[in-house]
């Protein structure tokens, strides 16, 4: 048996079409309705009998602070893939993703331990990798720094992996990937999906910031040879292509046939744009669309190398250009 926790996002929701179309049987957590129907839609876009896969799927009301129901989905369970965590650079939003990420991750390793879970897989992001000054690529060998610099969700991610380190030193095997900016279809309103929303409906600004990019397919299947694999107590980034957002929004632009983001924007200008965020989501209500963290990371340079995934599973990456062409064609263009 296997057990999925955030199945309903955009990574989980991947992993499940994989899983499903395997022999062994699956459970999955979802907390409502809404969120599983977004897991359908996803596999619509690959199937022709999506209910058939879906309804391979044994699905468990809860969320990862429902300790006895933990305990009651794992008990026949040889694999766990951990996929739940909230995704969030708005600084009100602190105190939920320690809750999530680190709390919760700390629910599922002790969880796995008592129940005798043969393997872990989780899901981390390279946000939990270290930083480095220069444009050297970052990899799983790149220490981490503590410091301003990492925002609230590097940091809860990072604090969360180390929980799963707990666990491997308690006797239950672990694997890791650390994704880069992850780009597919669906859940158009939320994460890294919501630039293909914003582009367009008519985002006019772009920076010259280079930053990794990885298909949400890779990521699933790299996720799947990982926990079918020998591997133990290893963790991998994995990122396709390393570059600039204004390539990468000219691409999508282009993908959907509007116009390409054409305002670069400096530092001084990102300064006014997360402020000026701020005080809409403050008068308005919501998140904002920009705030401090992701307007500094914008204009950053970072590259990611996934020469260890690569050697360790044979593994090739979907070119950048061909998972932005196909991620369009399922854009729901009004």
């Amino acid at each position: 048996m296997i057990f999925v926790t955030g199945g309903t996002g955009l990574v989980g929701s991947h992993l499940l079409f994989e899983l499903a179309q395997r022999s062994q049987p699956i459970r999955a957590l979802y907390r409502s309705e809404e969120r599983r129907n977004h897991v359908l839609e996803v596999f619509g876009f690959y199937s022709n009998e999506p209910e058939e896969l879906f309804q391979r799927i044994e699905w468990i009301e809860g969320n990862l602070h429902d300790l006895g129901i933990l305990e009651d989905v794992m008990k026949d369970v040889e694999l766990v893939y951990h996929c739940a965590a909230l995704v969030s650079f708005d600084a009100r939003d602190r105190d939920r993703l320690f809750k999530i990420n680190e709390e919760g991750t700390a629910n599922i390793v002790h969880t796995a331990l008592s129940a005798g879970v043969k393997k872990l897989a989780y899901v981390s992001s390279v946000a939990s990798l270290g930083r480095v000054d220069d444009e050297t690529a970052i990899n799983e060998k790149t220490v981490w720094k503590s410091g301003p610099a990492n925002s609230q969700y590097a940091i809860s991610k990072y604090a969360a992996e180390q929980q799963v380190w707990k666990g491997t030193q308690e006797s239950l095997p672990a694997v890791m990937v650390n994704p880069s900016l992850i780009l597919g279809p669906g859940f158009w309103e939320a994460g890294s999906s919501k630039v293909f929303s914003s582009i367009a409906n008519g985002f006019s600004f772009y920076s010259e910031g280079i930053n990794g990019f990885v298909d949400v397919r890779d990521v699933a299947s790299a996720l799947v040879q990982l926990a079918n694999s020998d591997i133990v107590n290893e963790r991998f980034a994995v990122s396709a292509e390393n570059r600039s957002y204004r390539e990468v929004f000219t691409m999508i632009a282009e993908a959907l046939g509007v116009k390409p983001p054409h305002r670069n924007t400096p530092k001084w200008l990102g300064s006014i744009v997360w402020r000026a965020e701020w005080l809409r989501s403050r008068l308005m209500g919501g998140s904002p669309m920009v705030t401090k963290e992701t307007a500094r990371t914008a204009q950053q340079k970072v590259y990611y190398s996934s020469e260890k995934l690569e050697r360790a599973l044979d593994f090739r990456f979907r070119p950048l250009g061909r998972t932005i062409q196909e991620t369009a064609k399922h854009f729901p263009i009004e």
